[in-house]
């Protein structure tokens, strides 16, 4: 079996630097240095073919072409780079390619981006969309009243109210002083499950403190209030975190979202507040989602009440930044969305107290190229694995990442075909994702549209429709023959 002159070359060159202990290797040089010689600089191909072009003799999956970077294919010139390359390394490297190869894929490809009042054609409906709340900045979520006034919430920290179809001038009074600084905000208000007797809404947001050394620092709250006379009164505190838990302010991952079960108890996220290992660490709120009575009393069924030095709410951990939450009260599951890293998004079906891995086990990679490596208890920083048992792994990766948002399962009669689906938005890919769902498990995906802006939330109004809220704008979709 001979290996091409080139990559003997480099075998011989390359061995020197693997012995030299580089561990987290930036994986577009790893690209170059292995790589580029036979598959071009640039995926164009050479002696070896192009990777831009979707063609994989070996298979195109994850598992595939780790195999091929990890043993080669000697006898047909691919020489095994696993004396090179870590694991981690490999696993970055076969992000990097897949990231590039869906880049050049949708250069190709069309997708729906309607604009207002023109329709658009999906697998099952023709659809058109309507901007019904103009005049918003960044809208985080939505919630419709009874009586058919709307409130949305804006990431400037502003609740608005939409009454008789107009967006009132004055935003809602009173509610709390908000951290507006990089991706803090007002986040998700929902209404209480029985808020036709008791007219509870939640508010999830970036609660903005002083630390003992007197450094601003936030920390995601969750409170409830009514709304009367145009102010949010009677409020209680639902959950707030300890103080040494709160990160810097205006930084990241806050998490956000609220829902409810059947039995009336509400569930929200945490994201780790950019300290990856908080995830794992159950005497901390970072990197959970959490599950109270709906005054903020711990249910005494709970996974870790009994155990020491554990936060009582948790009901999951291991997640980033989960920033989609939904209940489906159809199948009593609850489904969540959260951000990786590079690549690594995730849909995920939550159960009581397990681990869903970040950041032991994830798919993605770091944002400058390399593997996500992880500091132990011990002190020894680790390189990430994409499973490990114990860890959950995701019911969906999306790799190459789309920056997912939010998750809601269409409950109306508008598109009947749609009913029981899960809808994600998404944010750097400006996507609205139709995922069909069948025994914890997605079937099917679609994207229904992309390219219109970044989509915060999609979800089922109280007309059916389907409301997308867009950077400046709410807007709903309606069947395109509707009136």
């Amino acid at each position: 079996m001979r290996i091409p002159r080139p990559a003997v070359f480099l075998l011989s060159s390359l061995l020197t630097a693997a012995a030299a202990g580089a561990q987290t290797r930036d994986v577009k040089k790893i690209y170059g240095d292995f790589c580029a010689n036979c598959h071009g600089a640039s995926f164009e191909g050479g002696s070896a073919p192009s990777l831009a072009a979707g063609v994989w003799k070996h298979g195109g999956d994850e598992a595939s072409v780790t195999r091929s970077i990890r043993d080669g294919y000697p006898q047909a010139g691919m020489p095994p780079w696993n004396a090179i390359l870590s694991g981690a390394e490999t696993h970055a490297l076969v992000v990097y390619i897949h990231e590039q190869v869906v880049a050049r894929e949708r250069q190709h490809l069309t997708f729906a981006h309607p604009a207002d009042n023109l329709t658009a054609q999906s697998e099952l409906y023709a659809y058109r969309l309507e901007t019904v709340i103009p005049g918003l900045q960044e809208p985080w979520s939505i919630a419709f009243l009874p009586d058919g006034r709307t409130l949305v919430t804006e990431k400037k920290g502003t609740l608005r109210l939409v009454e008789n179809g107009r967006l009132q001038e004055k935003p809602v009074a009173d509610v709390p002083a908000v951290d507006t600084g990089g991706q803090a905000g007002l986040f998700d208000v929902v209404l209480h499950p029985d808020f036709a007797h008791n007219g509870w809404i939640y508010l999830a947001f970036a609660d903005p403190k002083k630390s003992a050394e007197g450094r601003n620092v936030a920390m995601t709250k969750i409170i409830r209030g009514h709304l009367r006379d145009g102010a949010l009164v009677d409020q209680q505190t639902i959950f707030q975190a300890p103080l040494e838990t709160y990160r810097p302010a205006g930084g990241i991952h806050f998490g956000g979202r609220i829902t409810f079960d059947r039995q009336g108890h509400v569930f929200f996220s945490i994201g780790e507040r950019g300290t990856k290992e908080n995830a794992q660490d159950l005497t901390r709120p970072n990197g959970k989602i959490h599950r109270l009575q709906d005054d903020g009393r711990v249910p005494a069924d709970n996974p870790f009440v009994n155990t020491p030095g554990a936060d009582p709410s948790i009901w999951s951990y291991g997640h980033r930044n989960p920033q989609g939450l939904v209940y489906d009260a159809a199948t009593n599951e609850l489904w969540e969305t959260e951000h990786g890293p590079r690549g690594g998004d995730e849909l995920n079906l939550i159960r009581k107290g397990l681990n869903y891995g970040w950041p032991v086990a994830t798919e993605g990679i770091d944002y400058d190229l390399k593997p996500i490596t992880y500091m132990e208890p011990s002190g020894q920083r680790t390189p990430a694995v994409t499973t490990k048992d114990g860890m959950e792994p995701a019911v969906i990766d999306w790799t190459p990442s789309i920056a997912v948002s939010s998750a809601n399962i269409y409950t109306g009669d508008l598109f009947p075909k749609w009913k029981g689906n899960l809808f994600a938005a998404s944010l750097a890919a400006q996507e609205l994702r139709r995922l069909e769902l069948k025994d914890g498990k997605v079937v099917h995906q679609e994207i229904i549209f992309k390219g219109i802006g970044r989509l915060r939330d999609a979800i089922t109004g109280p007309d059916g429709s389907l409301y997308v809220l867009l950077p400046d704008r709410v807007s709903r979709m309606i069947p395109a023959d509707a009136k």
